[in-house]
């Protein structure tokens, strides 16, 4: 039996409904004093190329930008570079916008693009791979004028602009590569973004000031103060109080409460999903044991489990109870409609008498014991949903101790192994992206598998995405797609549970908030009230 979320076409109509082109917000409205904005990501790194994480991308957006720009409808867009365009099937030219300085007053040029491929591509060694996966097929970069980028690529690649929409570009210092740890320690980040960096305190706050010499006019805000609070709870009572003008990240069970304390909230459906993962690789995982405590053999290699523990998840209730319907219930990584999805994916409705059968038949007819980990106050719903699912597990002998901690700590623990089944999120620029980093086997020369820490491994699938990523954009690619992820996810090595609204709320000096289906929360986004 299949069950579609009723909220499924209120996402599509978020998505497509369009209150303005993103990117021409910092030069909209006149100039205002500070922002204050209590956001829920923690900056990790003053480096723009070590992590592809939401917070990171987010937050430095501020100050550092990219060739190409991704609107709220998901659509490229001219960012530095005005245009692009395919001169063969392994050559791209990039055109570079005029008249574009860094916050130290040099110019953009050619060469300052030529340098941050070149920094993912050969220098960093970052732990997940960071942004190394969008650059590995460029064979080599070079420029022919201080405005004109050529890339060459080892074979075709049609969705290399997607992917310059997720990599800043940074100045070329005056020798050598910048280190992470120089980065952090304090050489001031030198982007050519309407936010110049003043301060940052590690897991505290970013403050920014207006670059007042912005390409694209002067922003709207002249200093900026991003305060990091990753209780859901003190977010909301911060934007109650006043003490900060936004407020990201709202739990949908708050929303009703802002709104008769007299703030407004928006929201837009979210291009990412949440899941839960399993170690699929190891012969025996911590916190999996029989009914008695003793290990047992991993239990995930085999499929009929991780198809019966489907079957045996509700998804309907961490929709409608937990998300208080800002959320849809997935059945792939991104709501069905957008480019690349199949229409043959629908949410399933749980069934306990067949998940048993399926269990028995696996080996398991008492069923396991298993530690579920996940993050704490990373996601709407995070540690509400960890119960849920365990909750739902129960019924058919699968006894599952949810183990929530914060993300930093989570995140280190998955990396480090320490966990056999986790729930998690991820989101990215298109669906090919999040196969291409959550589903294809781990392969570090070839950039895939960054996020599959259950380390699956489907050559079918890794083939039949391979041949969807060497085809064009356009109706044919996304058929390709939806293809690849029907094959994959008959494996299950995932369990898709939703794909949640992003809700923030906003006081009386914020005219509008601009939400975007990424996630990101930046004041490029916010729109001061008019006096």
């Amino acid at each position: 039996m299949q069950i579609q979320s009723r909220f499924c076409s209120h996402w599509l109509a978020a998505l497509l409904i369009s209150l303005t082109f993103w990117s021409g917000l910092p030069g909209s409205g006149h100039a205002q004093e500070e922002l204050r904005i209590a956001t829920s990501y923690k900056l990790m790194t003053l480096d723009p190329h070590y992590a592809n994480l939401n917070e990171n991308t987010s937050l430095l957006s501020h100050v550092y930008e990219r060739l190409v720009y991704q609107d709220d409808r998901l659509d490229l867009k001219p960012g530095l570079a005005v245009s692009w365009r395919a001169v063969s099937d392994r050559q791209w030219e990039f055109k570079l916008r005029e008249n574009v300085r860094f916050h130290d007053g040099s110019p953009l040029t050619a060469d300052d693009v030529v340098y941050t491929i070149e920094r993912i591509r050969d220098f960093l060694k970052s732990p997940s791979g960071g942004f190394r996966s969008y650059v590995t097929g460029i064979e080599s970069v070079s420029a022919p004028d201080p405005l004109t980028v050529l890339i060459e690529t080892d074979g075709a690649v049609p969705n290399l602009p997607l992917f310059f929409s997720s990599i800043f570009v940074m100045n070329r210092p005056a020798k050598g590569f910048e280190t992470t740890e120089d980065l952090n320690a304090g050489h001031p980040p030198n982007g050519t973004g309407p936010y110049r960096f003043e301060s940052w305190s590690s897991g505290e706050s970013l403050r920014l000031a207006r670059n007042d010499d912005y390409w694209d006019g002067k922003p709207a805000w002249s200093k900026v103060t991003f305060r990091v609070i990753e209780n859901p709870a003190a977010r909301v009572a911060a934007l109650s109080t006043g003490e900060v003008d936004v407020a990201d990240a709202i739990p949908a069970r708050d929303v009703a409460s802002l709104k008769e304390r007299g703030a407004r909230v928006a929201s837009v459906g979210a291009a990412r999903v949440n899941f839960v993962q399993f170690d699929v690789a190891r012969d025996t995982l911590p916190g999996v044991t029989d009914k008695s405590g003793e290990p047992i053999a991993n239990p995930f290699k085999n499929p009929l489990v991780r198809r019966a523990l489907t079957l045996a998840t509700d998804r309907g209730i961490l929709v409608d109870k937990i998300l208080a319907d800002y959320g849809t219930a997935a059945a792939q990584v991104f709501p069905n409609g957008l480019p690349g999805t199949s229409a043959k994916l629908l949410p399933e409705a749980p069934n306990y008498d067949e998940a048993k059968m399926l269990l028995a038949k696996a080996g398991f007819p008492d069923g396991f014991n298993l530690v579920l980990a996940g993050p704490a106050s990373r996601y709407p719903g995070d540690a509400e949903s960890l119960q849920a699912v365990a909750q739902s597990w129960a019924r058919i002998g699968v006894n599952a101790q949810p183990a929530a901690a914060p993300f930093s700590v989570f995140n280190t623990k998955r990396a480090a192994g320490d966990y056999g089944v986790w729930y998690g999120g991820t989101s990215g620029e298109a669906v090919d992206i999040i196969l291409h980093t959550l589903l294809a086997s781990p392969d570090p020369e070839r950039g895939t598998g960054a996020l599959n820490f259950g380390k699956y491994r489907n050559e079918a699938f890794d083939a039949m995405l391979a041949r969807a990523e060497s085809i064009a954009v356009g109706p044919e690619r996304n058929a390709a797609l939806a293809q690849a992820t029907e094959l994959v996810m008959a494996d299950q090595p995932i369990i898709p549970l939703y794909h949640f609204h992003h809700i923030v709320g906003y006081g009386s000096r914020i005219g509008s908030y601009v939400l975007h289906p990424r996630g990101w929360t930046t004041a490029m986004q916010t729109l001061p009230a008019m006096e």
